[in-house]
């Protein structure tokens, strides 16, 4: 085999080796750049879902100390357990949130009640009383209930 065919071989053979090698160091950059956005993200859920069982815990203990109404609560604490753990909506006693839920979501809030008729809000506080009054006992139980509970 000619000598420059040896030294032609060699040096492709470097630069092949010297591509691959920026090739692979790219690749790791790359992979540990996603990696360590992934541990913040995941430590982000976390953060966030901790927040959100200790914002349960606290309209929970609210709703024991008749701090909050009971239908805020109520659909407060449906809307952070939809995020936290939603198979508990199913089960009683947690039920209660759900279908106060069910029954409070065509009024409107917010803005909205300050532009609808004063008269229809009144008459829509007048039914969420009574099912706040209906259902008392059964929201302070889950209350008390999940205030308690273990979350994974």
């Amino acid at each position: 085999m000619p000598l420059w065919l040896q030294w032609s071989l060699i040096v492709a053979g470097i630069i092949a080796i010297v591509c691959l090698f920026v090739f692979i160091s790219r690749q790791a950059r790359v992979l540990k750049k996603h990696r360590q956005v992934e541990v913040r993200k995941t430590e982000f859920q976390n953060r966030r879902r901790e927040d959100m069982v200790e914002s349960i815990r606290i309209i929970a203990m609210a709703v024991e100390q008749d701090q909050v109404e009971y239908s805020e609560a109520c659909l407060r604490l449906k809307g952070l357990l939809d995020h936290v753990a939603p198979e508990l909506l199913e089960k009683p006693p947690y039920r209660v949130f759900q279908e106060l839920h069910d029954q409070l979501q065509h009024m409107p809030t917010h803005r909205a009640r300050q532009q609808t008729d004063q008269r229809f809000v009144k008459k829509m506080d007048k039914e969420r009383f009574s099912l706040e009054q209906a259902n008392a006992d059964a929201i302070r139980r889950a209350a008390t209930a999940i205030r308690h509970h273990k979350f994974d």
